[in-house]
C-alpha cells in the first residue's frame, strides 16, 4: 500500500512539473495584435526585378493569428503562368526579453532563417539582411501593399512590389 501511494505521489508531482502554463503572455499578445492588419486571406499580383528584367507574378497569402494571438502564421504562394515560383511559411512572434519582433521563414527546400522585424507607423518592416528590407502595410484602398528594397550606398532602391486584395 505504501509503495502504491508513493508511486501515485511521484506520478502526480511529475505531471505537475511537466505541465505547460496555459496563461497567455499579455505583452506578446498585445504586440502581435498590433499586426492584426495583416490577418486574413489575400490575393493579387506583383512584380520583381531579376537583373534588368521585370518579372510579374500572382500571389496569395493566408495570414492567421495562432496561440491565442501571440504568434502569426503566414503562408505565401506565388505563381507565374501556373508555375510555383514562391512557396513559403513564416511565423511572426514577439520576444519580450529582447523587446523585438522575430520573423522566421521556412522554404520547401529545408532552408529557414530568422530575421529582425519591427513595426513603424503601422507598417511591418522585416530585414533579410542589413542592406535589404521588405515593408508591409495596408494602403488607402484597404489592400495589402508590400515593397522590397535594397540599400546601395545609402539609397534604398525598390526591386519588388506586391498589391493584394482581401478575399473571403
Amino acid at each position: 500500500m505504501k509503495a502504491a501511494l508513493t508511486f501515485f505521489l511521484v506520478l502526480i508531482l511529475m505531471n505537475s512539473s511537466l505541465a505547460q502554463s496555459s496563461q497567455t503572455d499579455l505583452i506578446s499578445q498585445s504586440k502581435i495584435k498590433a499586426l492584426g492588419f495583416m490577418v486574413g486571406n489575400w490575393k493579387g499580383n506583383g512584380w520583381m526585378m531579376r537583373g534588368p528584367n521585370k518579372s510579374e507574378f500572382n500571389q496569395i497569402e493566408n495570414i492567421q493569428f495562432k496561440l491565442d494571438s501571440t504568434a502569426i502564421l503566414i503562408e505565401g504562394l506565388g505563381k507565374v503562368k501556373g508555375r510555383i515560383i514562391h512557396n513559403a511559411l513564416a511565423i511572426l512572434s514577439y520576444n519580450k526579453e529582447t523587446e523585438a519582433y522575430s520573423f522566421r521563414s521556412y522554404l520547401p527546400s529545408g532552408q529557414n532563417a530568422e530575421f529582425q522585424a519591427e513595426l513603424i507607423n503601422e507598417k511591418l518592416f522585416w530585414y533579410p539582411n542589413k542592406n535589404m528590407r521588405y515593408i508591409i502595410w495596408i494602403n488607402e484602398n484597404e489592400q495589402w501593399q508590400e515593397t522590397g528594397e535594397y540599400n546601395r550606398d545609402g539609397t534604398w532602391i525598390q526591386f519588388f512590389e506586391m498589391t493584394l486584395n482581401r478575399v473571403e
